[in-house]
């Protein structure tokens, strides 16, 4: 019987996948692909790079375009027989790879293609694909010996299982809590986008009234704009303990799962001849040492926290004197900042929204990418996809030719994984003649439009359509032609946010919101007094953000860094520590943000939440360039393209930075974009 993930069309048939489908397509692509490595081995000519790294490549690519879709739905469309389909087979996908990392003949292959002849008269992005290779070859314990090696085996495994399991949890516990109002009193002070959202939540469950739920929508209308501060408190803390022993009867309590991931990373890395997990995870980043990850966050630390403490004195005194709230809480901080933000600059997120329709802001977005980069999106009709809000673009380039692809799914709903992210559906790689253009997916948990309102976005939205479709240009404006190197593949983790962050920058500028901005009702674009007090608050309350940023970074790293075997991962421990030392007004002990902290358990940022501002060291310092020769400089987008977003991982990326900057990066602009002295 044909099965949809194996003899599908080039892009995946959605609609025909099924549960059913998944297991038999990668027990037979795994077969294929074991019998591929077995004929390579067995070939008795002198490995090349076109024997061992291409064949590799092939083989990985094919097994990589039917887990895609598979690894895809299970983030978006969620449901109990995919999620055993899915668990199944990621189990026989890790044991397969792990197993072939420490493949000994293989590593001998590709050793003897690093050391042959030919090896110097290879092009820059195979000579790196190979000493890639190499290196991860070294990260799956190739050298380790009984029983070591299958030791390593097996933590691969149970980590894989442990990852899913926690981010399943978290899902379900979002999934599980909410509040069904009748009473529109209790809303007071939310505005009507809020209620729109609250209404949607009670339609989608055949509901009267309005339903508090967990997604972030929701969660940021009550904690932003709810005058009863009994509901903001109890929807903090529904948020802030989900998946933790204090919610649900702990039916979905983390506790145990991030106490094994962290003692399992813990023992991989001893395992591999590091100090730490955080010592391993450096391998393949810009850092290089834990102490140099450490000292830069300090460093923003002694930086930040001084304004963040102006910043906390400012709202207290306005929240005691105007809201008649003496003592300031976590749930009060948004309602206030709020309140604050219109008072001082006469500015509110609800004035903001009306200009940020979601189609004005799309359709804005790639009138910059046009201008930035001469790429040109088209939507393209009759494409198979999951949901009918999801849509599919095509990526042109100035000659009108399709050279990516791009699947765009931007609305909240139930059985969808919260937050943003870009993942890959197929990667840039040549198969001998044959070109395979890259194919993004797009996701974003924005508010669904609602009856006579479409969706309306906040600025923070706005900014986070702009980061994701920057990782999602890193994939496809890709140059490579080799799956290794191409797109995002192999750049250093505390590189990967360079581009993302980069594209936040053109929603501040003046040029780029002329593009997104259109009222709603009127097409106005935003007025110029708007915009004037949009700059103005830009950095309002920029310390506290900045603290919380770093709060999350050093306690993830410190996790990582200090565990012991025989303490444990002493999560809240930790967290209470750098909390002491960075926060300005820590949550209450019962708040749990390690067990819902899906970046980090099971999200690829293990001892690398730093990189989002490692990175955005860089990205300020790029865009510096933008701003001195023109934001929408089409020479300067040309050698942005070139020199970094084309290049993949086939250099450093801090040799990217400086083709395109001159010189190594500087923290100054960073520091000066949040208003502190460098």
């Amino acid at each position: 019987m044909s099965n949809p993930l194996i003899d599908g069309p080039a892009l995946p048939a959605f609609s025909a996948i099924t549960a059913e489908h998944v297991e038999p397509a990668i027990d037979t692509l795994l077969q294929r692909y074991q019998a591929g490595i077995d004929a390579l081995l067995a070939n008795s000519a002198p490995p090349s790079f076109d024997s061992v790294l291409r064949a590799c490549e092939k083989l990985d690519d094919d097994l990589s375009r039917a887990w895609a879709p598979v690894s895809h739905l299970h983030g978006v469309k969620d449901s109990e027989a995919l999620r055993e389909a899915y668990s199944a087979a990621q189990e026989k996908i890790v044991a397969f790879q792990t197993a072939l990392g420490q493949n000994r003949d293989l590593y001998a292959a590709v050793k003897a293609v690093r050391e042959g002849k030919d090896f110097p008269a290879l092009p820059r992005a195979a000579r790196t694909l190979v000493e890639h290779e190499l290196r991860d070859f070294e990260l799956a314990g190739v050298a380790l010996e009984e029983p070591a090696r299958s030791r390593f085996r097996e933590i691969s495994a149970e980590l894989a299982r442990l990852s899913t399991a926690f981010e399943e949890a978290v899902l379900d516990a979002t999934d599980a809590w909410s509040e069904h109002l009748t009473e529109g009193d209790a809303l007071a002070g939310i505005p009507e986008s809020g209620m729109a959202v609250l209404r949607g939540g009670a339609a989608e469950r055949d509901l009267d009234g309005w339903l508090v739920t967990l997604k972030q929508p929701s969660v940021q209308a009550v904690l932003n704009f709810a005058n009863d501060r009994a509901l903001r408190a109890r929807v903090y803390r529904a948020y802030q303990t989900r998946a933790s022993e204090l919610s649900d009867e702990g039916r979905f309590d983390n506790s145990a799962r991030i106490e094994q991931i962290m003692a399992l990373r813990h023992e991989a890395a001893r395992l591999l001849g590091f100090s730490s997990s955080a010592e391993e995870s450096l391998a393949t980043k810009m850092a290089t040492t834990p102490q140099q990850v450490l000292d830069f966050l300090h460093d923003f630390v002694a930086k930040a926290r001084p304004m963040a403490l102006r910043d906390l004195d400012e709202l207290r005194g306005f929240a005691r004197t105007e809201l008649g709230i003496d003592d300031l809480q976590p749930w009060d901080v948004g309602y206030a900042s709020e309140k604050l933000r219109e008072r001082k600059y006469a500015l509110s997120e609800e004035e903001l929204k009306p200009y940020f329709p979601l189609e004005s802001v799309l359709e804005g977005l790639f009138a910059v990418i046009e201008r930035v980069l001469g790429i040109r999106a088209r939507l393209r009709d009759g494409v198979d996809v999951w949901h009918p809000d999801a849509r599919y673009y095509d990526l042109l380039d100035a000659s009108g030719a399709v050279i990516a692809g791009a699947y765009v799914d931007l609305y909240a709903r139930t059985g969808k994984r919260g937050g943003a992210w870009m993942d890959v559906c197929t990667t840039r790689v040549r198969h001998a003649t044959d070109l395979q253009l890259p194919v993004a997916f797009l996701t974003c948990n924005f508010a669904p439009p609602s009856a006579g309102m479409p969706s309306l976005l906040t600025h923070d939205d706005v900014l986070t359509l702009f980061h994701e479709f920057g990782h999602g240009l890193h994939h496809m404006l890709t140059a490579m032609e080799l799956a290794g190197v191409s797109g995002i593949n192999g750049v250093e983790w505390d590189a990967v946010e360079l581009p993302s962050q980069f594209m936040e920058n053109f929603a501040w500028k003046r040029e780029g919101l002329d593009l997104i901005a259109r009222h709603w009702q009127t097409g106005e674009r935003l007025p110029q007094a708007l915009f004037d007090r949009m700059q103005a608050a830009r950095n309002f309350q920029s310390g506290m953000f900045l603290v919380r940023q770093l709060e999350f970074g050093l306690f993830d790293f410190r996790l990582h860094h200090e565990f012991d075997p025989a303490l444990g991962a002493r999560a809240m421990q930790i967290l209470g520590e750098v909390r002491h030392m960075v926060s300005v007004l820590p949550p209450p002990d019962w708040q749990r943000l390690p067990h819902a902290f899906t970046h980090v358990f099971s999200g690829g940022y293990g001892a690398g939440y730093y990189s989002y501002l490692w990175a955005e060291v860089l990205s300020a310092d790029a865009f510096e360039r933008f701003e001195e020769e023109g934001v929408f400089n089409a020479d300067t987008g040309a050698a942005w393209r070139r020199e970094v977003l084309e290049i993949g991982s086939s250099r450093p990326a801090l040799e990217s930075f400086v083709a395109f900057r001159g010189r190594e990066p500087k923290p100054d602009a960073l520091l000066r974009s949040y208003g502190i002295a460098a």
